[in-house]
């Protein structure tokens, strides 16, 4: 059985998860080695994950010949630089969400990996998550109607440490958690935003405020063809992480994660309500992230496009900078493009 060559870039927490997978789970792929700025660090997964190759440096792992696609899985900010190294290296690549951190970036990126050849995935696991994608498949099927209404909710347990906002390697708040939000947004309306506007608070949390972050925000939206949205993201709910969704369309309404369901999407219509949309839901996004390996390793290996792809990441980027830009104006922003 032919196997697709692959090294993990970053393993910390999400890189190592990956990883994981990716040695375990997936028998498609052979993990060839994982790397990371802190050698030591890439040492000791890769003795963990019995690998024989690790390297403390991006630029070194992607010399290795057998290695043929990388996962990143660094810090936000160093999204774009190491998509457009690899993409140059000739490696296929699938890369955590965000694309990059502004547009220009963006661009650029989508730019080296079309000039390269080679092919980008971004890494939007929820729309791998079983519940939400059988609530697309029914969206699809036209089961609630023409989408009118799109509502997000993305709540963090716990609030990050100020170190995490003081280092300033990943992206504010709209890129790092409601980037996720946005790319439903888009996905499950099957439709395009053209306008936002960005509520935002760190009153619980003043000290945040300096680092050009927020603690909470609220993000309406406007689409293309007369929908509307909105989207809530908190960084410390404390009592779970919580993510939900809902979109309301002319027929009835789909639920995703309601908060105390006995099942990860309701359905309700004039018929009255319907749960029984999976099996299981297993805590947060754990099949989500090892569907989205899966799916990535056979895209590869049979010559395919990605089904989430890098201009996926720059129109969910372009939400993301817009909302940024209505925060700090304290008005609309329309989103060009």
């Amino acid at each position: 059985m032919k196997k697709l060559g692959m090294g993990v870039l970053g393993v910390g927490e999400m890189g190592r998860r990956h990883a994981e997978n990716l040695r375990y789970r997936v028998p498609e792929a052979k993990l060839i080695a994982v790397a990371d700025v802190s050698e030591a660090r890439a040492k000791q997964v890769a003795s963990e994950l019995e690998l024989e190759r690790y390297y403390g440096s991006f630029e070194a792992m992607l010399e290795d010949k057998e290695i043929e696609a990388v996962l990143i899985a660094t810090p936000d900010k160093f999204h774009a630089k190491c998509i457009q190294l690899a993409a140059h290296g000739g490696k296929d690549i699938l890369c955590e969400k965000p694309l990059a951190v502004n547009i220009p970036d963006g661009k650029a990126t989508l730019d080296a990996v079309a000039k390269s050849g080679k092919r980008l995935q971004i890494g939007f696991m929820r729309r791998y998550d079983p519940a939400y994608a059988a609530a697309m498949k029914r969206i699809e099927a036209g089961e609630i109607g023409t989408p009118v209404i799109f509502k997000s909710v993305g709540r963090d347990k716990d609030q990050p440490p100020i170190a995490a906002y003081e280092s300033n390697v990943n992206g504010m708040m709209f890129y790092n958690n409601t980037i996720h939000d946005f790319d439903l947004a888009r996905w499950m309306m099957r439709d395009e935003v053209s306008n936002v506007q960005a509520f935002t608070t760190c009153a619980i949390r003043p000290e945040v405020a300096k680092f050009g972050d927020v603690v909470a925000s609220v993000v309406n939206l406007q689409y293309r063809h007369g929908a509307i949205g909105n989207i809530e993201s908190y960084a410390q709910a404390v009592y779970a992480y919580d993510v939900r969704t809902e979109i309301v369309g002319s027929k009835g309404s789909i639920f995703v994660g309601t908060i105390g369901a006995q099942e990860p999407a309701v359905l309700l219509t004039s018929r009255g309500g319907e749960q029984r949309l999976e099996d299981h839901f297993l805590t947060r996004f754990a099949d989500a992230y090892l569907n989205e390996v899966r799916d990535f390793v056979h895209t590869m290996l049979k010559g395919d496009q990605p089904r989430v792809t890098g201009d996926d990441g720059l129109k969910a980027l372009a939400i993301a900078a817009a909302a940024e830009e209505s925060h700090r104006h304290s008005k609309p922003v329309a989103i060009s493009g």
